[in-house]
């Protein structure tokens, strides 16, 4: 129900609920709760909500971090980079909560997932391999598992 909720309020507002489109509505709104449901079935996250600020908050704060150091290190004369790859042993499941991670994680200046090693470890290039990535990641995945009310198995 919540999902077909999102989705009506989603055609309501490209609709600019009109009312003659009422019928197409029901039959798109419909739809489209029946094949998300089939695609992505109900699982075990329920976002918390003071978390996901949590998260917000601190990914903008690394985000501006992270950009000015990217942009000091390019403008630097002597250009102090170490750039490598560095394993982070990601405890998320391979699927939706990891795809969730490697998106959160790309997005922040200076690393990006590459993808996985043998052991399902998650493989992330990076601006300077002295620097804490792991470190960091871990505690990046830590908030995104809470925020998402992951609990064990569940991801």
């Amino acid at each position: 129900m919540v999902r077909m909720a999102w989705f009506a309020l989603l055609w309501l507002a490209l609709s600019r609920a009109r009312v003659s489109d009422l019928p197409a509505g029901a039959v798109a709104v419909i739809a489209a709760t029946w094949i998300s449901l089939h695609l992505q079935p109900p699982g075990g996250a329920r976002p918390r909500p003071l978390a996901l600020a949590r998260l917000a908050v601190r990914f903008l704060r690394q985000s501006v971090v992270a950009g000015v150091d990217v942009a000091w290190r390019a403008l630097h004369p002597r250009l102090p980079l170490r750039p490598g790859v560095v394993s982070d042993p990601v405890r998320l499941p391979p699927g939706s909560a990891r795809s969730t991670f490697c998106t959160l994680t790309s997005l922040l200046p200076g690393t990006v997932p590459v993808g996985s090693d043998g052991s399902g470890a998650l493989l992330v290039h990076c601006l300077d391999v002295g620097q804490p990535v792991v470190e960091q990641l871990a505690v990046e995945e830590a908030l995104l598992t809470e925020a998402m009310g992951w609990g064990r198995g569940d991801a």
